[in-house]
């Protein structure tokens, strides 16, 4: 079986492969070369926007790639391991796109900015499958102004439905579902950069509920997402602190907080990590520009406040999942 190439170390990212040390990590079948993916993250690169998986025992110097042409931004990993769904932006317009995570087939249409079930949608963004892979929920706005709506999609394209159309007034960011597939959870606020609430948002219809109306502590707004839990008890979000900066926060959600700091890098108070993501119930992947360039890091909730284990070099916008 293929191990993973681990980076170990703080946030030096001008390391090389011989910085990096070959460790077996548990799950999945494998991402890059003839290893096909089960459980791991996608992600973009900023060099071509394309997408990108590799797989928990997949080689992370040299990721599957799902796309071609570039354009892709915010992909997401089905539960069980078989589809990315993501946000490709054309001349035209948005669309949400599938792709099997094993390249097997072109990737398919799915939602189109301009379609005839909501033809002002458009500025598609943070797609995200329910446990099933059988809805898709994201956020998009009319063109107009910067609020953020979410709405649901069947998979194969059918079904169209607006979830937070009374919420006018209101932003929403990237959903995140709860365990049982029936609700999602986003951050929200008066506007797209001023996140500072947690909605419980349903795929029936019908008013958000509000988890919390302040994140409280250090975390100020959420910068991109906020992502239940596997067990659905608690939220990683990314916050943005006093120095500019964006940290990894974790707290319990129900009841809500409060937030304790996961994520840190003395000396570099700007540094940015965002995009978290669930690896396990004691680990968390996010996305850091901590020493000049963008990666995928991990970082263990029952160890000390750190910067994380470097996973996956040269990458964007990351997701994890699979079985």
């Amino acid at each position: 079986m293929k191990r993973m190439l681990r980076c170990v170390g703080a946030l030096v990212l001008s390391l090389g492969l011989s910085a990096c040390e070959p460790l077996e990590d548990g799950g999945g079948g494998g991402g890059g070369g003839n290893v096909l993916f089960t459980r791991g993250f996608v992600f973009v690169r900023e060099a071509d926007r394309n997408v990108y998986v590799v797989d928990d025992q997949g080689d992370a110097n040299s990721p599957q790639r799902l796309t071609v042409g570039g354009g892709a931004s915010h992909p997401a990993v089905s539960r069980n391991g078989r589809s990315v769904v993501y946000v490709l932006q054309t001349s035209t317009g948005f669309e949400l796109r599938t792709a099997p995570t094993d390249a097997s087939a072109n990737p398919s249409t799915v939602f189109a900015s301009g379609s005839t079930a909501c033809p002002a949608c458009t500025n598609f963004r943070f797609p995200a499958f329910n446990p099933s892979g059988t809805v898709i929920v994201f956020a998009f706005n009319r063109g107009t102004g910067t609020n953020f709506g979410l709405a649901r999609v069947n998979a194969d394209g059918s079904g169209f439905q607006e979830l937070t159309a009374g919420s006018t007034t209101l932003s929403f960011g990237a959903p995140s579902f709860f365990p049982d597939g029936q609700s999602v959870l986003a951050p929200a606020g008066s506007s797209s950069f001023d996140l500072r609430q947690l909605a419980r948002v349903s795929l029936s219809g019908g008013s958000p509920s509000f988890i919390t109306n302040t994140l409280g502590g250090e975390a100020q707004v959420v910068v991109n997402r906020a992502v239940v839990s596997p067990d659905g008890q608690q939220v990683a979000l990314d916050g943005r602190v006093s120095s500019g900066g964006t940290r990894i926060f974790v707290g319990a959600l129900s009841p809500f907080g409060p937030l304790r700091t996961v994520t840190d890098h003395p000396g570099q108070a700007g540094a940015q990590d965002t995009f978290p993501s669930w690896v396990n119930a004691t680990q968390v992947g996010f996305l850091s520009n901590a020493g000049g360039s963008q990666n995928i890091y991990r970082v263990s909730l029952t160890g000390t406040v750190g910067p994380g284990t470097l996973v996956i070099p040269s990458a964007a916008e990351p997701s994890y999942g699979g079985t």
